[in-house]
C-alpha cells in the first residue's frame, strides 16, 4: 500500500520532562557498522568485516530556552541523560502505530541559536549515546547497550557468543 507509516506526531521526553509542543525537530541516531576491508588469497574482491559500531549521536531542537535542559549539559561522569522520542505513525488505511526511541547518553553540545527581538528561541542539543532501543508497535527492532556489549537486532543478540567467549 502507498503511504504507510507516515510520521504525524512527535513528543520528546528529556530526563523525565515532556516537551510536546516545544520540540521542533528530532534527529535519531544513525546506526553504522565500523568495517575493515579484507581480501585474502583467491578472493576476487575485498569484503567488509564487522569491527563494531560507529559512535551514535542524536540531536533535537526545542523552541524553548529551557533551563532544565540547559542544566543537563556536561553531566558528571557516570551519570547519563534519559531521552525518549515517541512518534505516531499513520497509514492511508487509518492504522496508527506507535514508534519509540529510548536512549541514554551524555549531552555534549548545546547550540543556543541566534537571538533577536520578536523571534522564537531555538535550542539545539546533541547527545552522545551509550544506549539505544527502537520499538515499532510492539516489536523491538534493535537494542544497543554499548557499556554491556549488547547488540540485539530483530531479537538476535549478535554479541552474545563474544561476551561468553571473554567471560562476560
Amino acid at each position: 500500500m502507498a503511504a504507510e507509516d507516515i510520521l504525524k506526531y512527535l513528543n520528546l521526553i528529556v530526563d523525565g520532562r515532556g516537551y510536546a509542543g516545544k520540540v521542533e525537530e528530532y534527529n535519531p541516531p544513525d546506526i553504522t557498522l565500523s568495517t575493515e576491508e579484507f581480501r585474502g588469497g583467491g578472493m576476487d574482491q575485498p569484503i567488509d568485516i564487522d569491527m563494531g559500531q560507529e559512535k551514535m549521536t542524536c540531536s533535537f531542537v526545542l523552541t524553548s530556552y529551557d533551563a532544565d535542559v540547559l542544566a543537563l549539559w556536561g553531566v558528571k561522569d557516570g551519570s547519563t541523560v534519559q531521552l525518549t522520542a515517541r512518534g505516531s505513525l499513520e497509514s492511508l488505511d487509518g492504522t496508527a502505530t506507535a514508534v519509540a526511541h529510548h536512549m541514554q547518553g551524555k549531552m555534549i553540545s548545546v547550540a543556543r541559536g541566534t537571538w533577536g527581538s520578536g523571534t522564537k528561541p531555538s535550542l539545539t542539543v546533541t547527545i552522545s549515546l551509550r544506549y539505544y532501543r527502537e520499538v515499532h508497535g510492539q516489536r523491538t527492532i534493535n537494542e544497543i547497550d554499548v557499556i554491556n556489549m549488547v547488540r540485539v537486532i530483530d531479537g538476535v543478540d549478535q554479541l552474545a557468543a563474544h561476551r561468553a567467549n571473554i567471560g562476560l
